[in-house]
């Protein structure tokens, strides 16, 4: 028995004897099988020629990402106060290393997930950190693995420790979370879309898409929903799902500008 792991989307799935016929978040439309098809590989698996690396982003903040690139090549993020850690998104290798520099770090109290692409092997983190796992109930269908670790939420935002809120933005999935962390940007604020607002090369703009792979954009009522949602909240910085993709300062201002400049693109 194994929980299977796909190599395209990372997401792990439930335990079976033999690896499942398809893989509902990659046939999505969102999403994409592999040209050569449909293909699996186990936690054990990518263990062997994989590792993990934990970099420091900023005081209380680590990334976490793995190496060399595997699925989507997402790196999660490990955010620390004085009421514990959160994980945010997750990724798809967990190894014994991880867990010791992760405990290191004062561990994981909980785990939250922006949305379905990234919930790869989070149910092995939260079993392994007896951590709740926090994921929105409008995507309840994409949950590959379910346990009772799983804790859905419904509202429009969710209110944790250490001042942490999980604010429901919509528009690339319909349950599609960004994390408020206003401690963040040494004390102006920071959010986590995930890539619901995703960071553009420039560093200087976000955009938005129903698809990425499949170049399919997001409708200008749904952009208009995620940016109405984040607007109460203060924040500097903004962190998306990758390394590179960051926001210094004056990301509020960023969001604003690029909202309606991709609102005047897609007009007509």
């Amino acid at each position: 028995m194994n929980n299977y792991i796909c190599t395209t989307c990372g997401t792990q799935f439930a335990e079976s004897s033999h690896p499942p016929t398809s893989c509902p978040i990659c046939e999505d439309e969102r999403q994409f099988v592999n040209a050569q098809g449909q293909q699996w590989t186990t936690l054990e698996a990518l263990r062997d020629g994989h590792q993990n690396l934990i970099l420091a982003q900023e005081p209380h903040l680590y990334g976490i990402g793995t190496t060399p690139s595997f699925a989507i090549g997402q790196r999660a993020l490990l955010v620390q106060t004085d009421e514990g850690n959160l994980l945010w998104d997750s990724i798809s290798l967990l190894d014994d290393a991880t867990i010791t520099a992760v405990n290191e770090l004062g561990g994981i109290q909980a785990i939250a997930i922006s949305h379905p692409h990234f919930y790869s092997s989070a149910v092995e983190w939260a079993k392994a950190f007896d951590a709740p796992l926090y994921l929105h109930a409008n995507d309840k269908a994409f949950v590959m693995r379910p346990d009772p670790v799983i804790q859905y939420w419904n509202e429009a935002s969710k209110t944790l420790f250490g001042k942490l809120t999980l604010i429901k933005v919509g528009g690339h999935f319909e349950g599609s979370t960004v994390l408020h962390w206003p401690q963040g940007a040494y004390g102006k604020g920071a959010i986590f879309t995930g890539d619901g607002l995703m960071v553009a090369s420039d560093r200087k703009h976000v955009s938005f898409m129903w698809s990425y792979p499949n170049y399919i954009p997001l409708k200008p009522s749904k952009v208009r929903q995620v940016v109405a949602a984040i607007e109460p909240y203060s924040f500097d910085r903004i962190y998306a799902a990758w390394w590179d993709r960051l926001i210094v300062e004056n990301g509020k201002t960023a969001v604003s500008i690029s909202a309606e400049r991709y609102l005047e693109a897609v007009k007509g």
